[in-house]
């Protein structure tokens, strides 16, 4: 009997991502475990200082990068205050989601620091997307209807500059700037 395929979202299969989506493991019972010690691996490092490049130094404390997450969204709730955008809650009171896609977004910069703004906004879209958002003209937690699902040049500049913000934090707080 062939076992199913075994399917990913974003991070359900940290052994197989990106190169084998929807593969068909041949001992399941060891590549759950495999996974489930990769997965646990990533949960450790969240909590763990970011690195930097080799040769890079700074005299700033190291912070985690849920740290630095946690920072972003405070940055970003701050920013959204100020345009008139008061759904934002506190990082502590943020839904499971919107932190791991914070988290997603530093650990991206993290990997890849100098990315263009519209990289970023890309990286965001495709999470979400795959986490089952769609547009929609307003954002709807419950529908999962997003208004910033569209490409970073159709965005008000206010919208713009979460984009910019977020990746200049990440490489303040990560000594990645030149």
């Amino acid at each position: 009997m062939r076992s199913t395929k075994h399917r990913s979202k974003r991070r359900s299969c940290a052994l197989c991502k990106p190169h084998k989506m929807g593969h068909e493991p041949k001992d399941t019972a060891r590549h759950a475990a495999e996974e489930k010690a990769a997965t646990e691996e990533i949960e450790t490092r969240r909590h763990q200082p970011a690195t930097r490049p080799q040769g890079q130094r700074s005299n700033m404390r190291v912070l985690s990068i849920e740290q630095i997450a946690e920072i972003c969204h405070e940055a970003n709730r701050a920013l959204c205050k100020q345009i008139g955008d008061d759904s934002q809650k506190p990082w502590a009171e943020a839904p499971a989601w919107q932190r791991d896609s914070v988290i997603h977004g530093v650990e991206f910069h993290i990997s890849s620091p100098y990315v263009s703004a519209s990289a970023s906004h890309d990286s965001w879209m495709t999470q979400k997307i795959e986490d089952g958002w769609v547009y929609g003209s307003e954002k709807d937690e419950e529908a999962k209807t997003h208004h910033c699902l569209v490409p970073l040049k159709n965005l008000p500049p206010e919208q713009q500059l979460k984009d910019y913000l977020f990746a200049e934090i990440v490489r303040a707080l990560t000594a990645l700037d030149d």
